[in-house]
């Protein structure tokens, strides 16, 4: 699935859920939230709680077995956190309207017409 239909599939399970109730969501909230799971993969990575499963094992089991498991194993860790965040940030890329696919091609491309470091200390 590319990146623009899981972007729509989180949004629509978002709206599904009540986060959206129909009301026009405040940007600033939402970007607040994609730093706060930013920060949340922080803390994660200061306490060393990294998932130590294999993520793909788990998602073959069945809904009640991979809750379970996910909470034991992988809720809060790290490898959560980021996905988190990815998820926020494609939910406010298509609440957007944003191409999100098409904006991390050119991105990439224009990052790889640039120098080392794009000519920074760091």
């Amino acid at each position: 699935m590319e990146i623009n239909e899981i972007g729509k599939e989180i949004l629509k399970d978002g709206i599904r859920r009540g986060f959206f109730d129909g009301d026009e969501r405040n940007l600033g909230e939402m970007i607040a939230l994609i730093h706060g799971e930013l920060s949340e993969a922080l803390e994660a990575d200061r306490l060393d709680l990294y998932t130590r499963v294999d993520i793909k094992e788990i998602n073959n089991l069945s809904d009640d077995k991979f809750k379970e498991e996910f909470l034991k194993n992988i809720k809060d860790t790290f490898e959560d956190e980021l996905a988190d965040t990815i998820i926020r940030l494609m939910e406010l890329a298509t609440y957007k309207g944003v191409d999100l696919e098409a904006h991390i091609t050119a991105k990439n491309r224009f990052n790889n017409t640039r120098g080392y470091r794009h000519g920074k200390k760091y």
